[in-house]
């Protein structure tokens, strides 16, 4: 990641123009790679009228909430890959009665079971937890109907596996390098919001759906003082009620004739497969509850498996579903991924669904060589799904990755130029201080 402004590219401009990344439209021989030094500005520029659209919604996906930078230092919270590959090797090397590598790490005796119905870590498991938890899934529910009474003991362990990888799931969320002070995760989701202001607030205000259970999203935009909705109303006891997504934020700009404009800013937060600040009681008509601070796993959050298709189904999930839905196929609208492999085929669904509508467009940050869901939306050599990804500019992250994203490729608004400039001559004063202390302690 780099804080250096989009003006700033020119320093590297050879360099950069020999690097290039995919800008995709339409079918393949009408897109032509594109470099770091005159690349960049095309894309904000169709972004921008994207982003005009009557209505705009995102996906942002678990890449992200990820950032390594040069140090190979997770800064947020890894991607499903590496957090397979952590829990798998730990899991593997602990013992029978004592977790040397994590809590949350599988025992001797619950890798026996596993490989007793011919399973192991090794593979598949070690790069997908998903296959692991809907394995898991699926052998609770063929023992727990089973007449064997021998087999309510592995009922048990199979039940404790599953809470291991829940409890694995949750402390990633929870602990880490932004847990103690780091930043840079947090200062993206900032960017990336100041970004978002600039829709007109004669249009409908945008949506953002997210597969993510952290809080990096409300925590950005309550640094930045966006006003938003996640669904969820009251004070005390904040509870989910889909109706205040109907709701809109306005001011009032002339009190005798009671006349109302929309709220700059305002945003419209929905997390579909909850949060680890949701937990769920027996109140009533609402039952989920956003608590703080977070102490224990959440039991409402849909740990990654395929069997989320069906958890989907259940409240307030088919909410969630329905608002992501309704969204993306009325008329005129747009849909960007970023940071979202296409791994959820509930979600999928509801987007190749979208796509039946003439006027939907998609957007997709991803590597273009991507193979899966993505090789097969590039197959449909569809105009109105553009494909963004490939190499980062020198030094950087690849063009599809949130960190470059907001920094180089998103539009702009007229006032960042302002921003940078006033940074600028904060930094010259300061270092000119620091220069004239310097003179005056050498006197």
């Amino acid at each position: 990641m780099s804080s250096m402004p989009y003006d700033d590219d020119s320093a590297n401009s050879q360099s950069n123009a020999q690097k290039q990344f995919s800008f995709i439209r339409a079918d393949e021989q009408s897109s032509q790679p594109l470099d770091w030094v005159d690349g960049p500005e095309l894309v904000r520029k169709s972004l921008s009228e994207a982003l005009g659209a009557r209505n705009v919604a995102f996906l942002l996906g678990a890449g992200c909430s990820s950032l390594v930078l040069d140090d190979k230092v997770e800064r947020g919270i890894a991607t499903m890959g590496p957090l397979a590959k952590e829990f798998c090797t730990a899991s593997n090397a602990s013992d029978e009665n004592e977790n040397e590598v994590g809590h949350w790490a599988f025992n001797a005796k619950e890798l026996a079971l596993l490989a007793g119905h011919g399973l192991s870590l090794d593979g598949e498991y070690g790069r997908n937890l998903e296959r692991l938890m809907e394995t898991l899934f699926a052998l609770r529910f063929v023992l727990s109907r089973s007449d064997d009474q021998g087999d309510e003991e592995e009922v048990s362990l199979v039940e404790s596996m599953i809470a291991k990888v829940q409890a694995f799931f949750w402390e990633k969320c929870t602990e880490g390098e932004f847990s103690t002070g780091d930043e840079s995760v947090l200062s993206l989701y900032q960017s990336f919001y100041r970004r978002l202001v600039l829709r007109d607030r004669s249009l409908p205000r945008p949506w953002i759906f997210t597969t993510n259970y952290d809080l990096f999203n409300e925590t950005a935009m309550d640094r930045l003082g966006l006003p938003y909705s996640n669904g969820f109303s009251g004070v005390v006891e904040r509870r989910f009620n889909p109706a205040t997504f109907r709701y809109a934020l306005a001011e009032q700009l002339d009190i005798s004739n009671r006349k109302w404009s929309a709220v700059d800013g305002f945003v419209y937060l929905c997390k579909l497969h909850g949060s680890i600040s949701w937990t769920e009681d027996n109140h009533g008509l609402f039952p989920i509850r956003e608590t703080w601070p977070q102490s224990a796993p959440s039991k409402v959050m849909i740990f990654p498996t395929p069997a989320k298709q069906n958890s989907s189904l259940g409240s307030p999930y088919s909410d969630l579903f329905r608002e992501f839905q309704s969204r993306i196929v009325r008329e005129q609208s747009v849909l960007i991924t970023m940071g979202y492999a296409f791994g959820d085929e509930h979600i999928n669904n509801i987007i190749y669904q979208a796509l039946t509508i003439p006027t939907f467009r998609l957007i997709v940050f991803a590597d273009p060589e991507a193979e899966g869901e993505i090789a097969k939306l590039r197959s449909l050599r569809d105009p109105r799904i553009w494909f963004i990804g490939g190499p980062g500019p020198d030094g950087q992250a690849p063009a599809h990755y949130f960190s470059t994203i907001v920094e180089h490729l998103l539009p702009r608004r007229p006032s960042d130029r302002i921003d940078d400039a006033v940074k600028l001559v904060l930094q010259t004063m300061s270092s000119r201080e620091s220069a004239g202390e310097a003179s005056t302690n050498d006197d």
